[in-house]
């Protein structure tokens, strides 16, 4: 036996005793308090234990057991090797406080992470701190504000189209900034003449999604970049559906002067179940001196971390969430500038092979060329009394997540369907046969659809009733 197992000079050890001076333990627990008896817990197997929590796993769907095509937020490949990668002791083990000295290789890791982010946007710069997307569209409104107070100008408003994702209007409002809505045109894409009179000498920025969040890609964009900039405002482009554009468009050579990436979505792990994400937000050279966060700088074969000169201030705690930063390092080291060009193209034929195929079962509203993703509409099934939450709640009988649904607002009964690179043609199909009985089904026993699903553990949910009355627990039964 080993002799350091009853060494009592060793916390965690059997005897082991607290050195002098130590401070004292905490207080014991008020009499009353204790436990006077067994905590009652089954003798169990550790079989039995296992195909409990198996079983438990099995009520949950998840990218592992069926397809996800969840418009926006991309539930998408997630390499084993990534978890394997960020849990290795010299990352997962390190604190964010220790000295540059004994952290040499993440710092580097960072600071090639950022050199990719930079050659992939087209971008001068960029901060690795912001947490999400959202706080990363945060970032980019402080920037914005803070670059015209110190150009003499206190703009406050910022242009965004009706077609955004709900998060944009909300970081502008916590930025201090306005808001003001610019319409979409018949194409589904932003009115070129709505902007022309929208923007002016009170704009600070103007926020786009492009690809947009109807999944078309803005064709005017160069335009729209010269009306923003002839206004002396910023153009700023939500990344949320970078991964349409990966390898293929770099942002900043389309006028853009700040983004967010989203690298819990475009590169590799998914987020669902809320989070941990990272946000990343690049910008021109003109606006690096704001970034916010800690910015890894190599000397030579040294890595050091200092703050911008006229950063904004910390978003999160020192450098984010930094085991999303080697999973990201690692998907884009892993494919390389052609793989992640392909993986893109890949997302773009899935989506338009989906849309070619269901058009004639649903109504698409902008039918055309899409990207990543598109936007397809259940109202033609509302003359039988289905609506598109009901087709949602249908697919979760065939085993397939229900894509987005409501939104964009713009779209009545919208449902926003992202297949995603991965999925296999066979995949697709399989979700296409789901939809085309969905729709026979509306036809002839739309009672069906209504009390959908029938085979999740959960049925259906008095969606009204709980959000006015919240209950976490339930009550204990009566008698």
């Amino acid at each position: 036996m080993s002799a350091t197992l009853f060494d009592k000079s060793r916390p965690g050890r059997p005897g082991y005793r607290l050195p002098a001076g130590a401070p004292p333990a905490a207080p014991r627990l008020d009499a009353a308090k204790r436990r006077r008896g067994p905590v009652g817990l089954p003798a169990l197997s550790e079989l039995d234990v296992m195909r409990h929590f198996v079983a438990l796993s099995k009520l949950n769907h998840s990218i592992v057991s069926g397809f996800y095509p969840l418009g926006s937020c991309t539930m998408k490949y997630n390499p084993v090797l990534n978890e394997e990668l960020a849990r290795l002791p010299g990352f997962a083990a390190s604190h964010p406080d220790q000295c540059a000295q004994t952290v040499q290789g993440n710092l580097e890791l960072m600071w090639r992470l950022e050199e990719a982010l930079k050659a992939i946007t087209g971008f001068a710069a960029a901060t690795l701190q912001p947490a999400a997307g959202a706080q990363g569209e945060f970032v980019g409104m402080r920037i914005a504000r803070r670059w015209h107070e110190d150009h003499g100008a206190a703009r406050r408003e910022v242009l965004i189209p009706d077609s955004a994702h709900g998060t944009n209007p909300a970081s502008v409002v916590m930025a201090g900034l306005g808001v003001r809505t610019v319409p979409s045109d018949a194409r589904g894409l932003v009115d070129l003449a709505a902007l022309a009179a929208a923007v002016g000498p009170d704009t600070a920025a103007v926020m786009l999604t492009n690809p947009n969040t109807l999944g078309l890609f803005e064709t005017d964009i160069l335009r729209i970049a010269e009306l923003v900039h002839g206004a002396g405002a910023l153009l700023y482009m939500d990344g949320a559906n970078m991964n349409a554009l990966v390898g293929r468009v770099r942002p900043a050579e389309l006028g853009f002067d700040v983004m967010h990436l989203n690298l819990h979505k475009t590169f590799a792990t998914p987020h669902g179940g809320g989070g941990p994400g990272s946000g990343p937000v690049a910008v021109t050279a003109a606006l690096a001196d704001y970034l916010p966060g800690l910015r890894v700088r190599r000397d030579g074969e040294r890595f050091t971390a200092s703050r911008a000169p006229r950063s904004i201030g910390d978003v999160h705690g020192r450098h984010g969430n930094f085991a999303m930063l080697v999973r990201a390092l690692a998907y884009i080291l892993r494919y390389g500038g052609d793989g992640l060009a392909d993986i893109s193209a890949g997302a773009v034929l899935n989506a338009n092979y989906l849309q070619a195929r269901l058009r004639d079962l649903v109504e698409v509203p902008h039918d055309g060329l899409c990207m990543h993703e598109f936007v397809a509409s259940g109202r033609p099934l509302k003359k039988h009394g289905v609506r598109t939450l009901d087709v949602a709640k249908r697919l979760l009988d065939f085993g397939i997540h229900a894509p987005t649904v409501y939104f964009p607002l713009i779209v009545p009964e919208a449902l926003m369907i992202e297949p995603t690179e991965t999925e296999t043609k066979e995949s697709l199909d399989r979700f296409v046969d789901a939809m085309a009985q969905i729709v026979r089904e509306a036809e002839t026993d739309p009672e069906l659809l209504r009390t959908a699903p029938h085979t999740t553990p959960v049925g259906r949910l008095d969606e009204a009733r709980a959000a006015k009355e919240l209950r976490v627990v339930q009550p204990p039964a009566e008698g």
